[in-house]
């Protein structure tokens, strides 16, 4: 029987609505207008890419041979398509994930010259491992990608006595960077791309709560993963100022809203929605990689550090996510957590 005018009608707004609703669920506020403006910062180039743009398209006519990069999260996800996309333009990849064996996988898939490590970025003695592993070869490092995350833990898991979603995306990341800075800054224009989210406006009001980094005082998911992807930012920040003088840079991306397996703590019934009606707000896996790949090879970017991007061109953060006494702070009480196994 055909559809009437007002059952169709109804079919559209039940859509709609419930779009809506896994829109601020099951991307967990990584689409929340409010935590980006389309503000430009004043001076940095502005790309003819957005949403849509797939990481070949922004790689297209590039000569990459020549280069090598480091990815966290190779095995899957961006970081898996991020790898691909790199490796058919001649970019030499050294693939990281959480066990060699992931790693391997990963990088046996690849076309192009992939090499396999291990770093499990909750366990600093394996990313100091790791660490040391890259600095053994002895190259420049070119592309830096700190992808790896987790995201929306339903219940406080702690590691070493920090909230592991904070530990994992930042501490993590933060003291791999502390083995690769060296190798990055030999290179000829080396470049750090980090990966926040939009989702850091969910961090706590006053930015991070140094005083409960253990996450046990209101521990709510999406706070403590909007307050791990703020740290993400606030690292850029202070790493970029800590470059200054070199040829190296830091820049921080939101990659967009992307049916990966970041999603997989989230209740069943969000996950089925984001399978049944995803498409029509979520970024498909070759967009979502595209802003991290622009930013680590646009020629354009040469320089530019300290920035953050979103749909492949620079945007404003949330205005906590520019406090300069908080970046360096957290890196004060970074070193602090990660202790001895920081690369001296």
């Amino acid at each position: 029987m055909p559809e009437t005018a007002n059952q169709s009608l109804s079919r559209r707004q039940f859509i709609a609505g419930t779009t809506g609703v896994v829109a601020a669920t099951v991307a967990g506020g990584c689409s929340n207008p409010d935590a980006q403006t389309d503000e430009r910062p004043a001076g940095v180039p502005v790309s003819p890419f957005g949403r849509d743009s797939t990481a070949m398209e922004v790689t297209e006519g590039l000569d990459l041979r020549g280069k090598t990069a480091f990815i966290t999260g190779c095995n899957s996800g961006l970081g898996l398509e991020t790898m691909r996309v790199l490796t058919q333009r001649g970019v030499h990849v050294i693939g990281a994930a959480r066990t060699l064996e992931k790693a391997e996988t990963a990088c046996a898939a690849m076309t192009g010259t992939a090499t396999p490590v291990a770093c499990e970025l909750s366990e600093l003695q394996s990313v100091a491992d790791c660490g040391r592993a890259v600095r053994a070869m002895g190259m420049p490092l070119d592309i830096v990608i700190l992808n790896a995350g987790i995201m929306s833990l339903p219940e406080l898991e702690q590691v070493n006595g920090i909230e592991r979603q904070f530990f994992v995306n930042h501490i993590g990341h933060f003291t791999l960077a502390s083995y690769l800075t060296d190798q990055a800054i030999a290179a000829e224009q080396g470049r750090f791309v980090i990966l926040s989210s939009s989702g850091h406006s969910a961090a706590p009001d006053a930015g991070i709560e140094f005083d409960n980094l253990s996450g046990e005082r209101d521990y709510r998911p999406m706070k403590m993963y909007g307050q791990s992807k703020l740290a993400n930012g606030l690292f850029t920040r202070e790493l970029a100022r800590r470059l200054s003088g070199t040829n190296a840079t830091a820049n921080c991306v939101h990659p967009g809203v992307i049916n990966t397996n970041l999603g997989r703590h989230f209740p069943k019934w969000q996950l089925v929605a984001a399978e049944l009606i995803g498409w029509t707000f979520m970024k498909s896996l070759e967009a979502g990689a595209a802003t991290q790949t622009y930013v680590a090879t646009a020629p354009v970017l040469a320089g530019y550090s300290g920035y953050y991007f979103a749909d492949c061109n620079p945007v404003m953060p949330d205005p906590r996510m520019l406090d300069d006494a908080q970046a360096a702070q957290l890196w004060t009480v970074s070193e602090e957590i990660a202790g001895e196994f920081l690369h001296a």
